[in-house]
Order: structure tokens, then C-alpha cells, then sequence
């Protein structure tokens, strides 16, 4: 997408603070792992005033984050030292929030718990991000996004049978952790600020993951879910709704679930004669035809000749493809900056589409308590 592009039906809204919905909301972000950068990215978008606390020892480090820290005013800080924990203490003063993903006991151990951080300021949200919860035999222990969404039953429902797949860091950190995290904080900001009083967060990975599972699990319960990999409606066990290699070797996604689409799918195919799919067995035949007619074609003309069919069959696109696929490009999905293609902000708010938080810079922490002064 060219940078300027303006999608069809929606205005890029330009960087100002009185255009965004959380304008003047003073965030206090500690240096941590993935999710708790992620949900302030989403926040800093939204117009919130960003502070992150990095410790001095990370200065020089390989940067893995890129753009993910836009909109950040970056404060080095030692909370070990005596002096820099009364200087973050002044800081959570003026803060209406605090987001941090230290394990368990760890800001306690600091000096910073909820305890010492309400006594500044009992007005603040304290949000905790954490990957086991507050409790419980793993609260301590290591962990990633693979070991949360393995214990919470999530992995073992998710690729072909002979193994699991891992779905990048998408359901445990983002979905699972930074979404929950969100969640409550917003939650907690709709309450009136006279009636806000010491508001606690604990965002744990393994409880929001398990919340984004609800559905598999009653299906479960009733009997419409086994534990066995690819033999669901939703995990490829129904040819209808999988993956198929094409011509060139790339694929196509099939999600024809409903009979009407379905009736459709095959229409297109040229495969009407094939035997009904309400019997299991035959299933097996209807996805060797499948496999057989999709690799007659390529991903692209496939792509052409479903155009405009109700089949849901889209081309399995790699991410350099996404970029500047006709719909996300007319939908205004991605951004650029600096040559960089970013997702935009998201979701849209009254026909607009935000522009990106400003890029991250370096500022001393007496410089942010003056700002935040005088306002």
C-alpha cells in the first residue's frame, strides 16, 4: 500500500491527541515481555501518554520489539536503587495506570507492590501480567506462550494428528494475555475515578487462553469435541474445512462449513457427483478429490476462479503477500512508516481509522514529572 493511501470509506486520522479516545491517560509500562509491550502499543495507538521504565542494563540490547514500542516516552530506571525507586514512586503518583509483568512477588520484593504503590496513589490501576496467575504450583516458574497454552489444553487440540502446531506467540501472549490485560483495564477505567479506589489486575496467560477456548470446550462436554487432532469441524478433520496444496506448490484455505457454501464449493470444483458428506465415511474419498482437483490449478487461478463465490476458499497468502492483497490495502489494514509496513490501529472508530502512535523517544524521568505537572 503507498504511503498516503487512504481506503474507500474510511479517514486516516492524523496524529492529535484531542482526535483519540483515551487522550490524557498517563500509563506507567515496566519493561517486560511480550504482551505487556504489546497492550500498551494498543493503548499508546489509542492516545494514551506511554511512560516505560527500562532498567539501565538493557541499554545496548538487541531491539526485538520494533515498532511494537511506538508512542512510548522511554525512562531508564534502576528500581533496585534506592533513589530510582522513589523517583518511579513519584511518577506513579501522577500515573493513572500500571502495567507490569514481573513474576509473582517480585515488585513486593522491590518495594513496589500494590501495598506501597496505593499508598502514592489509590486512584491508580494496577495491572499485573503474569503467565501462571498469582498462585497455584507453577506461579514461580519459567514459562512462554508454548508452556501456557500447553497446560491450559489449548496446543494438544491444534494441528495435524501426528503432532501439535505452534501457533507463533499469538494465543497465550497476545490473545490470551495482552487482550485480557486490555480487558480488565478498560473495564476498571468505565468505573467514575471518585468511585476507583486501589483497582488490582491480574491478567494471567493461562486463564485468558482458556477463556478463548469456552466454545471448544462445551462442544467438548457435549460430546460435538474429541481430543484426538484432526477429527473436529475446526481442526482439519473435515476435508471441507482444511488446507490444500495447488499447482505451484502453495495453498488454498477451504472453509466451507454450511451445506449452502458447501453446495457451492463443489459446484465450482466441478465435483457435484460426489458422495454425500454426511456420512463419515466417505470422507476420506472426498478429500482425495479434494487434493486431487486443487492441485490441477494454481493458488492464483483458483484465487480467480472463486472470486465472488459464496465457497469461502481464500489463498493461503505469506505475510509480504498480505501486505498488499486488494482487500487489506482498500481496507486501510496496514500502514507505513519509514518503510515499514505496520497493522494499523484497530478497530475502527466511527468510520476512522487512527493513524500510528508517534515513533518512541528517550526522556529523563524529571523531564515527565514536569510535563505531567503542568497539565
Amino acid at each position: 500500500m503507498p504511503s498516503g493511501h487512504e481506503p474507500d470509506g474510511l479517514t486516516l486520522m492524523t496524529h492529535q491527541a484531542e482526535d483519540k479516545p483515551l487522550r490524557g491517560l498517563r500509563v506507567l509500562e515496566l519493561e517486560a515481555l511480550g504482551p505487556v509491550p504489546w497492550a500498551c502499543m494498543v493503548l499508546a495507538d489509542l492516545g494514551a501518554d506511554i511512560v516505560r521504565i527500562e532498567n539501565p542494563a538493557s541499554l545496548g540490547a538487541a531491539d526485538t520489539y520494533g515498532s511494537v514500542l511506538r508512542g512510548r516516552t522511554r525512562v531508564s530506571l534502576d528500581l533496585k536503587r534506592e533513589q530510582d525507586r522513589q523517583v518511579f514512586l513519584r511518577l506513579a503518583e501522577k500515573a493513572d495506570v500500571l502495567v507490569e509483568g514481573m513474576r509473582p512477588g517480585a515488585m513486593e520484593r522491590l518495594g513496589l507492590g500494590p501495598a506501597e504503590i496505593f499508598q502514592a496513589n489509590e486512584k491508580l490501576i494496577f495491572a499485573r501480567m503474569t503467565g501462571w496467575g498469582q498462585d497455584g504450583p507453577l506461579a514461580n516458574e519459567a514459562g512462554h506462550d508454548i508452556n501456557y497454552i500447553a497446560v491450559a489444553g489449548i496446543l494438544n487440540a491444534i494441528g495435524p494428528a501426528e503432532k501439535p502446531a505452534i501457533p507463533l506467540n499469538l494465543i497465550g501472549d497476545f490473545a490470551g494475555g495482552s487482550c485480557f490485560l486490555l480487558i480488565g483495564l478498560l473495564a476498571a477505567l468505565f468505573q467514575p475515578r471518585s468511585e476507583r479506589q486501589r483497582v488490582l489486575i491480574d491478567a494471567a496467560m493461562v486463564d485468558g487462553a482458556s477463556v478463548l477456548m469456552s466454545l471448544i470446550y462445551s462442544r467438548r462436554h457435549m460430546g460435538q469435541w474429541c481430543d484426538e487432532r484432526a477429527s473436529n469441524a475446526l481442526d482439519g478433520g473435515r476435508p471441507w474445512y482444511d488446507t490444500y496444496r495447488t499447482k505451484d506448490g502453495r495453498r488454498v484455505a477451504v472453509g466451507a462449513l454450511e451445506p449452502k457454501f458447501y453446495a457451492n464449493l463443489i459446484a465450482t470444483l466441478g465435483l457435484s457427483d460426489l458422495p454425500s458428506r454426511e456420512d463419515k465415511s466417505h470422507w476420506q474419498a472426498i478429500r482425495r478429490a479434494f487434493e486431487d482437483t486443487f492441485a490441477t490449478r494454481t493458488r492464483e487461478e483458483w484465487a480467480e476462479i472463486f472470486q465472488g463465490v459464496d465457497a469461502c476458499v481464500s489463498p493461503v497468502l505469506e505475510m509480504a503477500e498480505a501486505i498488499s492483497s486488494p482487500q487489506l490495502s482498500m481496507h486501510g489494514t496496514f500502514s507505513q512508516r519509514d518503510g515499514e509496513f505496520v497493522p494499523a490501529p484497530a478497530p475502527v472508530f466511527k468510520g476512522c481509522r487512527f493513524s500510528l502512535a508517534p515513533s518512541a523517544v528517550f526522556a529523563q524521568a524529571t523531564e515527565v514529572i514536569a510535563g505531567w505537572d503542568a497539565r
